[in-house]
């Protein structure tokens, strides 16, 4: 184990943990990883092993069955993941924003419902906020829950949700729509309904239709799908949190841990491109010696390692700020921009190492330099990030009068 992405003051706890993910890593993605991309496979078997180390529980309170872990725990495990192959850090993290978002905002009965299947994996999680024509305008949310006449209060949901991974494995979607709550703000007159569904693609629900994968250019093996809806019926006690009206804040509070896992996504991911850069640097001979002795082979990677450090202390801070009860979004906004610029940069900086077997998809680095590209936009683009970091900061150095 090399000397980057090292994090002071761990728990014995924390270093175990990490220890037996890197193992699982080292032992059962990397060898597999690629092949399995390539095939844009679903990960079953990983996703199982997952399950037994306890992953999918990881920040789940024990009272819940979970181990009661850290946002930071889970992002250094995440980290590790993503190392190993993105995909398969995608499979959890729209799990665990649910399943945060139901332990800061759910009903007591809710967290009883829900969080111990979802620790066990048996309960499978997606995320759904985004729309076809939307992009990063939440405010510009068409899909709609029209509140039933009657005494049930039940609500149907209408509209079309785009971008939801995990889409078709899931079984629980925190969805945001758009409600009639009479009040002045659009934010205001936003809800999140829990809503359930059966695995898989087609109409997995009544009123609700998954149409089937989304091909991508990478982030292949984990499903990304649309969601139909179409007079879905749903109760009020699919609310989070039983009030509606809540759910844009309970949405941004998941987002800010959404984007402490994809900036430890990044890490991860420019960490990999590292070693793999580093190891061929020292493999490849041109005009009788390594190319890591040319000197712009040794910048370059002098470059790209620091740039592993700098995303990696980054992404632990805003970790351990939302750990300590404080709101994070110019530190989580930071990290993930950073994290995703700097994972590009340190890809393409070990794709030019590799020259044209970079190009080569029997090398690991072109995996890589697909994969880095949705740091780019995932959890929001940088621009989006210059915009929440840079509003934040004038509130807090505004000049008096």
């Amino acid at each position: 184990m090399g000397r980057l992405c090292q994090t002071d003051g761990l728990t014995d706890d924390q270093t175990e943990i990490l220890k037996a993910v890197r193992t699982f890593v080292d032992e059962k993605i990397l060898p597999v990883a690629t092949e399995l991309e390539h095939a844009d496979e679903y990960p079953q078997e990983i996703v199982d092993g997952l399950k037994e180390l306890g992953i999918f529980g990881l920040m789940i309170p024990e009272e819940y069955d979970g181990l009661g872990e850290s946002l930071l725990t889970y992002a250094l495990c995440v980290e590790e993941i993503a190392r190993g192959w993105m995909s398969v850090s995608g499979v959890i993290n729209t799990h665990f924003i649910v399943a945060y978002m139901l332990m800061r905002h759910g009903t007591e009965e809710q967290k009883k419902k829900y969080l111990p299947k979802m620790a066990t994996g048996e309960v499978r999680g997606a995320f759904s906020m985004s729309e076809p024509g939307l992009g990063s305008d939440v405010a510009a949310i068409k899909t709609k829950a029209t509140k039933n006449d009657g005494a049930d209060g039940g609500y149907s949901i209408t509209g079309q949700k785009m971008w939801l991974t995990n889409g078709g494995t899931s079984t629980l979607v925190a969805t945001l729509v758009v409600t009639d709550e009479g009040a002045d703000s659009v934010y205001k007159n936003m809800t999140t309904f829990l809503v359930e569904k059966e695995p898989g693609f087609g109409e997995t629900a009544p009123g609700l239709t998954i149409p089937g994968k989304l091909d991508k250019m990478g982030y292949k093996g984990v499903e990304t799908t649309e969601a139909i809806f179409d007079n879905h019926q749903v109760s009020a006690d699919q609310i989070l949190g039983g009030e509606p009206g809540q759910g844009f804040y309970q949405m941004m509070d998941g987002v800010e841990v959404g984007r402490v896992n994809v900036a430890a996504r990044a890490c991860g991911i420019a960490n990999r491109a590292f070693e793999l850069g580093v190891a061929y640097a020292q493999t490849r001979e041109t005009f009788g010696k390594q190319i890591a002795e040319h000197q712009a082979i040794l910048f370059r990677l002098a470059e790209m390692a620091t740039k592993v450090e700098v995303a990696h202390t980054m992404m632990v801070r805003a970790a351990r700020t939302k750990d300590s009860g404080e709101r994070n979004d110019v530190e989580a906004g930071m990290a993930k921009m950073v994290a995703a610029e700097y994972c590009n940069e340190v890809v393409q900086d070990s794709f030019r190492i590799h020259g044209g077997y970079g190009y080569s998809k029997e090398y690991e680095i072109e995996r890589l330099y697909r994969e880095a590209a949705f740091m780019l936009i995932g959890e929001g683009t940088s621009d989006i990030q210059k915009m929440i970091i840079g509003r934040s900061l004038l509130k807090d150095y505004k000049l008096k009068k």
